[in-house]
C-alpha cells in the first residue's frame, strides 16, 4: 500500500479531508517534539493542532524524564520558583510546537495549525488577573498561531472579548453550558468589531470554543443511575435508563445548531467578508470514561464540518485503528432535542448540571495545577539539594496527622497563594496585607547592587575602625545576628550593636570606640523611637565636639517621610538609605535595615541574596505546602501551639548562635497577643530530657560545618523521649541567609493558624505610652515618683502591685526573709507554665552568666521553661509576648541603682532616669494584664547583688 492510499484508508485524515473536521491533539511532551513524532503525525494524520492543560503537563514533567536535564541546566544557573520553572519549560514545548504546526497555519490560511497554552486556572475568578496573564503569555511564546486558553467562567467572558479585540488568539474552555456558549460566541464577535474598528487585521484572529464532552455525560449517568437504583421498574427509572451515555452527545449537537445560526447571522458575514473565521466549535474531553460505551464515541458522534475534535492519545490511537467516520453531528437531531426535554422529567436540570461541571472543572485543573508544581518542585529541590537548607520533623501520630490534613487544607483552599496575593483574610482581615513587603523585598534589593558596592568601596575608603548601629528590636537584632555570625570582611570596620539605654552599657560602647574613626548607623523606622534619638542625641554631640562635620560619620535607615527622615537632613548625615514602609520592623532583615549594615562591614550582598533566593523560591506560591519548606514550619508550629506544645525551644549550632535573638523577637513579637502565642526560649542551657515538660516543640538549627557533638547526642535523646523536634541544617554559615525567610514566613503562617494579626504589636506601644508618661513629668518637674517596697533586706528591696501583694500577704510566713518571699513567688509556677527574668542593667557576660544560673535553677526543679531578657531591649522583641500573650507567665523583674548616670544633650532626663522609667512603664503594663509579678531591687554593686542572689536561690532549692 502506498502512503498515498494509506492516508486515503486513515479514519483521521478521513475526519479533515471528507468530512470538513480538523482533528487536534490533546497532548504534549517533549519528547514528541525533539524526536519529530509530532512532525510525523501531522504529516501521517493531517494533525491540524495540539492543546494542553495542567493535566497533560503534569504528566508529562511528572513521569517522564524528558525535562530532567532542562530543570537542572536552568535550576543551576538561575534558580526559579516551580512556576517560574514550569513557565520557562510549558513555553519551550509550546513555541516548539508552533513551530512545526506553522506550516499548517500558513497552508490552511490561519484557520489550524495552533497550539493552546493554558493561564493559570488560579486565575479563573479573577478577571484582571486573567487579562494580564494571557497578555504576557502572548508576549512570551511570540507565536502567531498560540492560541491562549482561558476559561468559560462568568469573570471571564468580557476578558476574552478583549483579548480578541487586541488580536489574540484564544480557546474557551471549560464549555458545558449552551447559554454559556451563546455568551462566549458574542464576546468573539463583539471583540472582532472593535479589533477590525482600530485598524487590525480580523483575518489573522482565530479561536475556538471548547466544549467538553464526556464530563457531562459521567456526571448525569451517575444522577441516573441512582434513579433507576431507586426504583428500577418506575417510568422515572425506564426514561432514565433511556438517557444513559446521551446526553453530551444531544447538548452538543444543539450547540452546533446554535453555532451555525450565530455565526451565519449577518453580523457575522459583513465580518467574514473582511476576512473574519468563525469560531469554531472544538469538542474536547473526548475519552469515554465508561467502558459500557465505545471506546470513540465522542469522536464518531461528533463529526461535522467546520468543527475541531482535541483527542487524547489514548482515543486518537483507537480511532486510527478502527474509527469509522460518517456525517453524525446533524443526524437525528430531533431524537437529540427529545432526550434532553426528557432528561427535564426525570427531575435533572441540565443548566444546573452545567454550572456544577464548570464550578468542578476549575477545581480539576486548579488541582492538576498543583500537583504540577509540586512534580516541578520535587524536581528543582533534587537539583537543589547541595544549595539548600534540609529541614525534617518528629513528631508524634496526632500532631503528624493534623500536619497532613492541614497541608491539603491550606493547598485545597490555595492559602498560600491568597497569603503571595497579600489577601488579608488568611489571617483576620485587619489590614495584615499591608505588611507583606517583605515577601519580595529580595528581588528589589538586587536592583540596589550596585549601590552597595559603591557604599563598600566609600567605607573604605574613609578607614572607619567602627561601626556603631543605633536601633532598637527589629532594627538592631537582624544586623547583630549578621556581625556576629559573619564579622567583617578585611578593611571594614567592626559592627557593634547598642540597643539600651542602661548608662553603664551606653558608657560601655562610648569607650569601646574611637568617636573620630567610627561611622555611626542610626536605624529607626518611623524616627519616633525613644532609644535611637536618645542614643543620637548623645553619640552626635560626642562628633560635635571633634569636627566641624558630625553629620559626615552618620547614616541613617529609616522609612520614607519619617521623623528621623527630617532629622538626618536636619543634621546633615552622610547617607539616608530608605526602608519600606510595608515591611515592619521584625521582617526587615532583608531589607536595608539588615543590608546596608553588611554591606557597611564588607560582606558580599549579592551572594548573601542569592542565597535567600533560594529558600524564597521554595516558599513561593506555587509550591505546594507539603513541599514549601516555611508553610510546613509555620503549620507545625501553629498546630502544636494548638495541642498545649507554645513553648518553642531555640538550639543552635556555636557559629551562628546569636540567630536565637533575631527568631525570639519574630516569634514572640508576632504571636505573643490576644491571650494566645508560642513562646520562643533561647539560650537555655542542656539538661536532662527527663526535665523537660510536654509543652515544647524543641528547633535544632545546625550547621553541619561545626563540630556539633553534643547538641545532636542531646537532639537524639530529646527524639527518643518523644519529645517534637524539628532539625534544621545549613551546610555552612552562609546559608543562614535562607533562615530569615524560612522563618519570616513560618511565622506569618503560624499566626494564620492561631487566627492572630503576626504584624502587630499592641502591647509594646502600651509600655510606651506609660515610659513618655514618666519621662516628660520628669522634664517638666525634675522629679521622678518614689515608690514603696514591700519589703527590704540588706542591698535588696521588693516591690509588686495591689493584686500581688495581697496574694503575698496572705501567704507569707511571720517574719519572713527574702528568701521566703522568693520561695513562694516562684512556688506560683504550675505545669506548663514559663518563668521569665527581665533584668534592667547591662548586658554583659558576667551578668548574663548569673541570670542564667537563675533561670536554670528554676527550670531543673520546676520543670517549667525559662526565658531571659535584657531591658529595655527586650521591650522591643519578647515584650509583646509577655504583655499580650497567654497568662502562664511567672516574672522576675530585676532592677538596679544606677551608680553612675549619663547626661543627654538638649534633655533634662539622663539615660538612668529613662532606663528606670521604661523598667517601670513595663512593670505597669504587666501588672494591668495580671501576672504574676515580683520586682527586686538591687541597691550598691550589681555584682554583689547578683552573686548574693544566686546564693539565696541556691539555699532555696538545696
Amino acid at each position: 500500500m502506498t502512503i498515498k492510499q494509506s492516508l486515503i484508508t486513515n479514519p483521521l485524515v478521513k475526519l479533515s479531508s471528507e468530512f470538513g473536521q480538523s482533528v487536534w491533539l490533546d497532548y504534549i511532551r517533549r519528547n514528541m517534539l525533539i524526536t519529530g513524532e509530532l512532525t510525523a503525525l501531522v504529516v501521517e494524520d493531517n494533525l491540524a493542532g495540539l492543546t494542553s492543560n495542567p493535566a497533560i503537563f503534569e504528566k508529562a514533567i511528572a513521569a517522564s524524564t524528558d525535562y530532567n536535564d532542562a530543570l537542572t541546566e536552568i535550576t543551576q544557573s538561575n534558580d526559579l520558583s516551580p512556576l517560574e520553572l514550569y513557565e520557562k519549560l510549558a513555553i519551550q514545548d509550546i513555541q516548539q510546537a508552533c513551530d512545526i504546526l506553522q506550516p499548517r497555519y500558513e497552508k490552511t490560511n490561519k484557520k489550524d495549525g495552533y497550539a493552546s497554552l493554558e493561564v493559570s486556572p488560579y486565575l479563573a475568578h479573577d478577571a484582571k488577573a486573567t487579562l494580564e496573564e494571557a497578555r504576557r503569555l502572548w508576549k512570551l511564546v511570540n507565536r502567531p498561531n498560540l492560541m491562549i486558553k482561558v476559561p468559560a467562567t462568568p469573570e471571564c467572558i468580557n476578558v476574552i472579548e478583549t483579548l480578541i479585540s487586541e488580536g489574540i488568539n484564544v480557546n474557551i474552555t471549560l464549555l458545558f453550558s449552551i447559554n454559556t456558549y451563546e455568551e462566549v460566541a458574542h464576546a468573539y464577535i463583539n471583540g472582532l468589531e472593535k479589533f477590525k474598528a482600530k485598524g487590525g487585521d480580523i483575518s489573522k484572529v482565530g479561536s475556538v470554543a471548547s466544549f467538553f464532552i464526556s464530563r457531562i455525560d459521567s456526571l448525569i449517568d451517575n444522577k441516573l443511575k441512582k434513579i433507576i437504583e431507586n426504583d428500577s421498574q418506575s417510568a422515572n427509572a425506564q426514561v432514565a435508563r433511556s438517557l444513559l451515555g446521551k446526553i453530551a452527545i444531544a447538548n452538543a449537537k444543539k450547540a452546533y445548531q446554535l453555532y451555525k445560526n450565530i455565526f451565519g447571522s449577518s453580523q457575522f458575514l459583513e465580518l467574514a467578508k473582511r476576512g473574519a473565521k468563525p469560531q469554531r466549535l472544538l469538542w474536547a474531553s473526548t475519552s469515554t470514561k465508561d467502558p459500557q460505551y465505545k471506546d470513540v464515541i465522542y469522536v464518531e458522534e461528533l463529526i461535522g464540518p467546520e468543527t475541531v475534535n482535541t483527542i487524547p492519545p489514548a482515543t486518537y490511537a483507537a480511532f486510527k485503528d478502527h474509527g469509522e467516520p460518517r456525517f453524525s453531528l446533524e443526524s437525528n437531531l430531533n431524537d437529540a432535542n427529545l432526550v434532553l426535554e426528557k432528561l427535564a422529567t426525570v427531575g435533572i436540570n441540565l443548566n444546573e448540571i452545567t454550572l456544577e461541571l464548570l464550578v468542578q472543572g476549575v477545581d480539576l485543573f486548579s488541582d492538576a495545577f498543583d500537583k504540577l508544581l509540586e512534580a516541578v518542585a520535587q524536581k528543582r529541590s533534587s537539583v537543589l539539594s547541595s544549595k539548600l537548607n534540609q529541614m525534617e520533623f518528629k513528631m508524634d501520630a496526632s500532631l503528624s496527622s493534623a500536619h497532613n490534613s492541614t497541608q491539603e487544607e491550606w493547598r485545597t483552599k490555595g492559602l498560600i497563594r491568597r497569603l503571595w496575593r497579600h489577601d488579608a483574610s488568611v489571617w483576620t482581615g485587619d489590614g495584615e496585607g499591608a505588611w507583606l513587603g517583605w515577601l519580595r523585598v529580595v528581588d528589589d534589593e538586587f536592583f540596589n547592587i550596585d549601590e552597595y558596592e559603591t557604599l563598600q568601596k566609600e567605607v573604605q575608603g574613609k578607614s572607619f575602625k567602627h561601626a556603631l548601629l543605633l536601633g532598637m528590636g527589629g532594627s538592631s537584632l537582624g544586623p547583630e545576628v549578621l556581625a556576629q555570625t559573619f564579622g567583617s570582611a578585611q578593611g571594614f570596620p567592626e559592627l557593634l550593636v547598642l540597643d539600651s539605654t542602661d548608662p553603664v552599657q551606653v558608657k560601655h560602647f562610648h569607650d569601646k570606640i574611637d568617636v573620630k574613626n567610627t561611622l555611626f548607623i542610626v536605624s529607626s523606622k518611623s524616627g519616633g523611637t525613644l532609644e535611637p534619638n536618645v542614643l543620637l542625641d548623645y553619640f552626635y554631640d560626642k562628633v560635635k565636639q571633634i569636627t566641624p562635620n558630625p553629620g559626615s560619620q552618620f547614616i541613617a535607615i529609616t522609612d520614607p517621610d519619617s521623623a528621623m527622615e527630617k532629622i538626618a537632613k536636619d543634621l546633615k548625615f552622610w547617607k539616608i538609605y530608605f526602608g519600606y514602609p510595608s515591611i515592619g520592623g521584625r521582617y526587615s532583615v532583608l531589607s536595608n535595615f539588615g543590608i546596608i549594615p553588611l554591606a557597611v562591614i564588607g560582606n558580599d550582598v549579592k551572594h548573601f541574596l542569592n542565597e535567600a533566593k533560594h529558600m524564597i523560591y521554595s516558599c513561593t506560591s506555587s509550591n505546594s505546602p507539603s513541599l514549601n519548606p516555611g508553610c510546613k514550619l509555620g503549620l507545625a508550629l501553629g498546630l502544636a501551639q494548638k495541642i498545649g506544645k507554645d513553648k518553642i525551644t531555640i538550639i543552635t549550632s556555636k557559629s551562628i548562635n546569636d540567630f536565637g535573638a533575631w527568631l525570639e523577637q519574630l516569634i514572640a513579637e508576632s504571636t505573643g497577643k490576644l491571650q494566645t502565642g508560642l513562646i520562643p526560649v533561647d539560650l537555655e542551657r542542656l539538661t536532662k530530657p527527663e526535665l523537660y515538660g510536654s509543652d515544647r516543640v524543641f528547633v535544632y538549627i545546625q550547621n553541619l560545618a561545626d563540630d556539633d557533638g553534643e547538641n545532636k547526642q542531646f537532639i537524639d535523646q530529646l527524639e527518643e523521649n518523644n519529645q517534637v523536634v524539628i532539625r534544621i541544617h545549613l551546610l555552612e554559615k552562609a546559608k543562614l541567609a535562607q533562615e530569615f525567610f524560612r522563618w519570616e514566613l513560618a511565622i506569618a503562617i503560624a499566626g494564620a493558624v492561631l487566627k492572630i494579626n503576626p504584624f502587630d504589636q499592641p502591647d509594646v506601644e502600651a509600655s510606651k505610652v506609660v515610659t513618655k508618661q514618666l519621662t516628660n513629668e520628669y522634664e517638666k518637674t525634675l522629679k521622678y515618683p518614689k515608690y514603696e517596697p514591700m519589703f527590704v533586706e540588706g542591698m535588696f528591696e521588693l516591690y509588686t502591685d495591689n493584686s500581688n501583694r495581697a496574694f503575698f500577704t496572705q501567704n507569707i510566713a511571720v517574719n519572713p526573709t527574702l528568701k521566703d518571699y522568693l520561695k513562694l513567688h516562684f512556688n506560683r509556677l504550675a505545669k506548663n507554665d514559663y518563668f521569665s527574668v527581665l533584668a534592667f542593667m547591662e548586658r554583659n557576660l558576667i551578668n548574663q552568666d548569673k541570670l542564667q544560673e537563675i533561670r536554670h535553677l528554676i527550670r531543673d526543679n520546676h520543670k517549667v521553661a525559662t526565658t531571659l531578657g535584657f531591658g529595655p531591649r527586650f521591650l522591643h522583641s519578647t515584650g509583646q509576648l509577655y504583655k499580650g500573650g497567654p497568662n502562664s507567665i511567672v516574672v522576675l523583674q530585676l532592677t538596679v541603682q544606677n551608680t553612675q548616670d549619663l547626661s543627654i544633650p538638649n534633655r533634662k532626663a539622663t539615660f538612668g532616669i529613662i532606663k528606670n522609667a521604661q523598667a517601670r512603664g513595663d512593670f505597669e503594663v504587666l501588672s494591668e494584664r495580671g501576672r504574676r509579678l515580683l520586682n527586686l531591687h538591687i541597691n550598691g554593686d550589681l555584682e554583689t547583688g547578683l552573686t548574693e542572689l544566686v546564693k539565696i536561690m541556691k539555699e532555696i532549692y538545696s
